[in-house]
């Protein structure tokens, strides 16, 4: 795959990554990524897979950009406001990287629209409720796509890939139930950190570019957990299993 004098320019920081080179960029270029959802967590991701290169990003979400949501959603301006968001972010895109496709999906993933998944080579979820991670989560299984899924409240925020068809277990597998009614606030609720959106959301770009390009290790099978209040990350190794509902050997 070749790449004009402008991409060769653009690029250039990644392709002397030693671990990345012309050929991992070529494999960006080659690339398609849907993001679930274009606020806190995808704001972010968006914009640095558009800036790296990524050849087709798809962005699906049913809502419009709202004044509170610029305090973290950093990919959308305040001449944004009452805009759909994939609107937003796809203009946001294409002013970033005229290089980069961007497919735009302004509905609400769900059992109907969720088929979408199989065109994508990899899946970033960035959504806010337990019912649409668990969809993302059993499509991508059922299509065997690797999903990078985080999320974040308050202070604190967790990432993993998972993807049972590579051995390591699916977003079921470790939290197989949907918590308690007024368990977990939502951010207008409890309250979010603007930039650990931010610091999420790029680490899912930044997992996302190394399964793309086969650089370094990914958090396949690896949970991490990060304290914004204390800077502390913790890790914990995550294992499928047996038992799963969505990705268990009996389905």
């Amino acid at each position: 795959m070749s790449f004009s004098p402008d991409e060769l320019t653009r690029y250039a920081r990644h392709i002397v990554l030693r671990e990345v080179g012309g050929p991992g960029q070529a494999r960006l270029k080659a690339a398609s990524v849907l993001v679930v959802g274009a606020g806190g967590l995808g704001a972010p991701a968006l914009l640095y897979l558009a800036a790296a290169g990524v050849g087709r990003i798809g962005v699906v979400d049913d809502d419009t950009v709202s004044l509170s949501n610029l305090q973290r959603q950093v990919i959308h301006r305040t001449g944004d406001v009452g805009r759909l968001k994939v609107h937003s972010a796809g203009d946001a895109l294409g002013a970033l990287n005229p290089h980069v496709r961007v497919d735009r999906h302004p509905h609400r993933l769900t059992g109907a629209t969720a088929g979408m998944i199989a065109d994508y080579d990899l899946i970033l979820d960035g959504s806010d409720t337990f019912a649409t991670r668990a969809l993302v989560n059993a499509t991508c299984v059922a299509q065997a796509r690797p999903l990078i899924a985080a999320a974040l409240t308050q202070w604190e925020g967790q990432l993993s890939l998972y993807a049972p068809h590579l051995g390591a277990p699916c977003y079921a597998c470790v939290f197989p139930n949907a918590p308690a009614p007024g368990l977990v606030p939502t951010c207008a609720e409890a309250g979010v950190l603007g930039a650990l959106a931010g610091v999420m959301g790029a680490m899912m770009a930044g997992e996302a570019l190394k399964h793309l390009t086969g650089a370094g290790e990914t958090l396949r099978g690896t949970l991490l957990i990060w304290d914004g209040l204390t800077a502390e990350a913790r890790r914990f190794g995550i294992a499928r299993a047996p038992g799963c509902a969505v990705c268990g050997s009996d389905h």
